[in-house]
């Protein structure tokens, strides 16, 4: 885990739509309102699908760093 304040970590590179955003659904289930995770996706459809996705289900979605094929995301658990 590359954050002391992350709870979790999934690297969900080569994980295809729409397992990548079932998985980190899955992940915050297992989580108390508050704690964070951090995630990495491929670029394109993953970040386009589970970005939204998660903020519409009520959590905090912050992109923490990217380069050209991937994206890491820091996710609070909004309950």
């Amino acid at each position: 885990m590359s954050d002391a304040q992350s709870d979790h970590y999934l690297d969900l590179r080569g994980t295809p739509c729409p397992t990548n955003f079932i998985r980190c659904r899955l992940a915050l289930e297992a989580m108390r309102p508050g704690q964070q995770f951090q995630v990495d996706l491929d670029r394109g459809e993953p970040e386009e699908m589970v970005i939204p996705g998660l903020t519409r289900d009520g959590h905090q979605v912050e992109v923490m760093d990217q380069a050209k094929d991937w994206v890491r995301l820091q996710v609070v658990c909004g309950g």
